[in-house]
């Protein structure tokens, strides 16, 4: 490990393309701190306490804890996620995007175009569904005003920011992907969910130091991420060794091959990406939920597929099989 990390000193493009990375995520950690214009602080933080689970914690811990801010990055890149899942599943039924599927590099980034523009539809429609939320919510907020001047200006304030924010983060990812150390996308949505990690870690001390949890609790609690921690790499490194015999073959006077090798599979060759998918295709449809009222049919429809009920777990493994 530790002559892997001197070889990404030592080697110069290599270097380069490390704080390339590094550089790219520091501009996203600094924009995740550009709030959104036209919200009280105040009135969002107390309305986010009372939803940072079901969905909403989803969205959040994906966009790495901006959507609860309201930063310009508060989208983060699950439309990306939404528009990739969305063509590939379009690929499967279009014969248009199933013959450009198969033109080799040229295809792909037509394909890739074409996910670009699906991101920014799916950009403004979720913007103005959390503009008008907001505007609903406005009396929740512990009474304080949540939107200062609600109405078509702050809604298309908020759809331009929002949608601005979603393409500069699929740019980033982007060219973290060319040009950096690859897997621009997951870095993102990992630097995303990673930043949470030592407010989360200080609060556990704080509830130690409190009495909130005991001390046989935390070390069990340790116990079972390791053992989690350890599954998952085992799972993730261990392959199936499918068996491959050559025949023998005479040459002459001599005799070849007759040995066997194997074909190692990876047990999950999908990794985490049929996760990242079914939620966000199970996500996508709440954000329509605050365009209707509490009593319309299409609200008590969509709340039916909300996390937690037994329809959205139902769809939740199908997508996950599937």
């Amino acid at each position: 490990m530790l002559d892997s990390l001197k070889n990404i000193f030592a080697v110069a493009d290599l270097r380069k393309r490390v704080l390339f990375t590094l550089g790219l995520l520091a501009v996203y950690r600094i924009g995740s701190k550009i709030p959104t214009p036209g919200i009280n602080r105040e009135a969002l933080q107390q309305l986010m306490q009372n939803a940072s689970t079901g969905v909403f914690g989803l969205y959040d811990m994906f966009s790495g804890q901006n959507l609860s801010q309201m930063t310009i990055f508060a989208l983060g890149i699950m439309p990306y996620i939404s528009a990739s899942i969305i063509l590939q599943l379009l690929t499967v039924v279009w014969p248009y995007l199933e013959r450009l599927s198969k033109e080799g590099e040229l295809g792909r980034r037509k394909i890739t175009q074409y996910t670009r523009y699906g991101t920014i539809v799916l950009a403004v429609v979720q913007a103005i569904g959390i503009a008008i939320f907001l505007e609903r919510n406005t009396d929740m907020a512990g009474g304080l005003p949540l939107v200062q001047n609600a109405g078509w200006g702050f809604r298309l304030m908020t759809v331009l920011t929002l949608t601005t924010g979603t393409a500069f983060v699929m740019w980033l990812g982007e060219q973290i992907t060319e040009r950096g150390i690859g897997n621009g996308m997951s870095l993102i949505i990992y630097a995303g969910i990673v930043v949470g990690l030592p407010s989360a870690v200080f609060m556990t001390l704080d509830q130690l130091r409190t009495g909130q949890i005991g001390a046989l609790t935390l070390v069990l609690l340790v116990v079972v991420m390791a053992a989690v921690i350890a599954a998952i790499v085992f799972v993730e490194r261990g392959h199936r060794r499918v068996t491959v015999q050559y025949a023998k073959r005479v040459v002459g006077r001599r005799q070849y091959g007759g040995s066997s090798t194997h074909i190692p599979l990876k047990v999950n060759t999908g990794g985490v990406i049929p996760v990242i998918f079914a939620s966000s295709i199970l996500a996508f449809p709440a954000t329509f939920a605050p365009m209707f009222d509490v009593t319309s049919p299409w609200r008590r429809a969509l709340d039916q597929i909300g996390m937690g009920m037994p329809l959205h777990d139902l769809l939740y493994v199908a997508g996950i099989i599937f």
